[in-house]
């Protein structure tokens, strides 16, 4: 029984067809997240250009974690009546983010928006009330 020989070259050869100046790799990348924090809330940002509302779903999990769910589908028709060729052009985006919530944050009050491409997601903060330590102790 022979050994086999690997055939290392043929990945080779394939990611020299494929992977060169005249057809560059798609390009995936996760939309930029800013998170801010204020007294009173913490505030996170979700840079989506071209999304709109509809585009978006925010919801707590079963864990009690905030996730944020984007998916965008486009699809571009031309005829063109003189060849009877159809060209077709689809875009398609989908994003899926899951943020471990802080203890104190409001989860029944958070609210989110989009405006100009941007999600704006606010996790309000519980107010701690301050227990008086001060008290007049009666003598007996």
């Amino acid at each position: 029984m022979m050994p086999m020989r690997s055939n290392n070259w043929i990945p080779a050869v394939f990611n020299d067809l494929f992977y060169n100046d005249y057809m560059p790799k798609a390009n995936c990348t996760a939309p930029a997240i800013n998170v801010k924090e204020s007294d009173k809330a913490y505030t996170v940002e979700l840079a989506a250009p071209g999304m709109k509302k509809e585009d978006f779903n925010v919801h707590i999990n079963d864990d009690g974690n905030l996730v944020v769910k984007m998916e965008h589908k486009e699809e571009h028709h031309e005829d063109d009546k003189t060849t009877r060729y159809l060209r077709r052009e689809f875009s398609y985006s989908k994003y899926e983010q899951t943020l471990i919530l802080p203890d104190d944050v409001k989860k029944e009050a958070i609210s989110a928006k989009v405006d100009n491409g941007v999600l704006t997601v606010e996790l309000p903060k519980m107010v701690e009330e301050k227990v008086k330590l001060s008290r007049q102790i009666d003598i007996a």
